[in-house]
């Protein structure tokens, strides 16, 4: 509060080219403002000259406050990776900083300095957000242009081009976009994809889409010739693109920019502006427009989904043609189905397994199968009840079983002595190691390995000294493997499912004998393997059905994982691994078991998606086509 009125925050950003125009959005917010509240206006900028702060100084009053903010000393570590091209600049960026930068505040309004208001900005403010991290209008262009409309939905990841924003106009949930860690989302997505169309505008609309509160177009009116779109009311006047009054006659709403231009003392600057704006200038303007509208058709016919960005030419060995993990993470289906066909000859047969892993993986992942492995394995042998001793009754079984813990403990040594296993990081140890009954272990599952690394996970916490962790395996790893993965599959400490009904029996009889003398047991509820896929994927119930019907905890794990500086022998970067371990989720001993059973599963996924979406700083996203993904 100023002067016992509330504060309404607003935002520009500028440099010297654009301080005139700002004057005029500046007198025509002030002069429709109400004295019922106090504007404190930060202007962001790294290059204004003194004079002209002196010239906006001006407009403050008794109730307008008006401050400018040097952005230099923030955004020098990352300036360079901050794209532009045309008439864009840096500024565009500034208002993705303003959360971290101004903890006081929860809401402010973000304004483009190319608009008028013809409306109290208050109005604006004071919209209910609830938890919707910007409150924003369509943008006008988008919904008159077939091309770029295309563009949104499969570039930047828009389900329905209707609902793109422009970011010229803002109502920004500061306390949302902090708690939502909108900053180092945004970082994270700048090192990785590249938005070359529509810049940081494209970035906000990928972060904050399905958490937008749209508003009445009035609030943010383009002149754009023919629109469609109706307005109940004129609020704000954006003169977006080349809709500039200061360079073309008969711009729709251009006499409100002069109305307040002309009480502005950068008037006569303005109009000399647009008098010796030359036919040179103008047919750029065009070119630009029309390159804009071409890049935007190239980049739509070239991508799905998922973007590529530029710095995925920078990780290609130009002397072994070796594509890191993390560039194929950021592939699309015409580029991967290019680098099959391109590399045939000379290539590691183990690589270009790996190729056709991910481009299964890809397509199962757009037609939202995710519940099968996209490894083939070979044809299952049904595993019936007189195959399998869950409880190693007999002795000969618990003699191998001794034997191949032990084998498994060598191997497992050797994989992290030779980094063919590499575990960074583990997070979250005491939520094992305080368990004192029976338990469910839950885990992503993208590799053959991950398993031994919940075994290490299990014997750093100590828990192996008094109990044993037992993992649920497919019928088709038991019964179809030879040598010593056959081995450890059939003799680890493992539960194999079945086909049969009459072994899935014993099956489950086992499964509770187990956890009742309160050994673990490691599960996977994706059901599926998909090789170092690194979001986590639709939940099954058995998991869930198993700790409800026992009442023990599910314990939550999920992995993330970074490319090492270690090529393995498939010529991918072998993954280190940071391993999550969540707070137990415990059943409800009110609730029956199929309310528990639906409870722990959703409060699993949030878990894993919520690690996710922290760890690599992106939206969890599915690129499922026609078919909603629940986790």
């Amino acid at each position: 509060m100023e002067n016992n009125l509330e504060v309404i925050p607003i935002f520009y950003a500028v440099d010297d080219g654009y301080v005139p125009f700002l004057a005029v959005s500046i007198h025509s917010l002030i002069e429709n403002s109400s004295k019922e509240y106090y504007y404190a206006i930060k202007i962001l900028y790294t290059n204004i000259c003194e004079e002209n702060k002196k010239k906006i100084l001006k407009y403050e009053r008794e109730n307008v406050k008006i401050e400018f903010v040097d952005l230099n000393y923030y955004i020098e570590e990352i300036k360079d990776k901050l794209f532009t091209r045309d008439y864009y600049t840096k500024t565009t960026y500034f208002r993705l900083f303003i959360p971290n930068i101004y903890p006081q505040y929860d809401k402010v309004i973000y304004l483009d300095s190319d608009t008028v208001l013809l409306g109290d900005i208050s109005k604006l403010y004071h919209q209910d957000m609830g938890s919707n991290l910007v409150a924003v209008v369509p943008n006008d262009i988008i919904q008159n242009e077939e091309v770029f409309q295309e563009y949104v939905e499969k570039v930047v990841g828009i389900a329905d081009y209707r609902k793109y924003f422009n970011a010229g106009i803002l109502v920004m949930n500061l306390d949302e976009l902090r708690k939502f860690k909108f900053q180092e989302k945004f970082l994270y997505l700048l090192e990785t994809i590249k938005f070359a169309v529509v810049q940081d505008q494209d970035y906000l609309n990928r972060l904050c889409k399905g958490r937008t509160k749209i508003l009445n177009t009035g609030w943010n009116r383009m002149p754009v010739p023919n629109n469609k779109t109706k307005v109940e009311k004129l609020n704000i006047i954006h003169y977006n693109l080349n809709y500039k009054p200061w360079h073309y006659d008969g711009i729709l709403y251009e006499e409100y920019f002069w109305q307040y231009a002309e009480k502005t003392e950068y008037y006569e600057e303005i109009k000399n502006i647009k008098a010796n704006y030359s036919e040179e200038e103008r047919f750029v303007d065009r070119q630009q427009y029309e390159n804009l509208k071409a890049l935007a058709k190239k980049e739509a016919d070239c991508v799905g989904d998922d973007r590529i960005p530029k710095k995925i030419l920078d990780e290609v060995n130009e002397n072994t043609k070796r594509w890191t993990f993390r560039t194929l993470l950021k592939r699309d289906n015409n580029t991967l189905e290019s680098i099959l066909e391109d590399r045939e000859e000379g290539v590691n047969e183990k690589y270009q397994e790996r190729l056709n892993v991910l481009k299964r993986i890809e397509d199962m992942e757009r037609q939202g199968i995710f519940d099968i492995d996209a490894e083939e394995d070979p044809p299952t042998v049904t595993l019936t009840a007189d195959n399998v001793d869950y409880l190693n009754k007999k002795s000969s079984n618990k003699i191998k079983t001794k034997f191949a813990n032990k084998i498994g403990e060598h191997f497992l040594d050797s994989l992290l002595k030779n980094k063919k296993l590499i575990i960074k990081d583990i997070q979250g140890i005491e939520n094992i190691q305080n368990i004192e009954t029976g338990a469910i272990l839950t885990c992503n599952h993208f590799n053959p390995y991950d398993s031994f690394a919940i075994e290490e996970v299990c014997r750093r916490a100590g828990q192996l000294k008094k109990r044993k962790l037992y993992k649920i395996i497919r019928e088709g790893n038991y019964t179809n493997f030879s040598g010593i993965y056959g081995f450890f599959f059939r003799h680890c400490d493992t539960l194999p499912l079945s086909s049969s009904n009459e072994t899935m029996m014993e099956f489950i009889k086992a499964v509770d004998t187990i956890l009742q003398r309160k050994d673990f047991i490691l599960i996977y509820p994706e059901q599926s393997m998909w090789w170092n896929y690194r979001k986590p994927k639709p939940l099954k119930n058995g998991a869930f059905k198993l700790a409800s019907k026992n009442n023990v905890p599910i314990v939550p794990i999920f992995i993330t994982m970074e490319d090492s500086d270690i090529m393995g022998e498939d010529d991918f970067p072998v993954q280190q691994y940071i391993i999550h371990i969540e707070k137990p989720i415990y059943p409800n001993s009110e609730q029956s078991d199929k309310e528990n059973m639906i409870q722990m599963k959703e409060q699993n996924a949030a878990i894993w998606k919520r690690v996710y979406e922290e760890f690599y700083k992106v939206p969890l996203e599915y690129t499922t086509e026609k078919k909603q993904i629940e986790l």
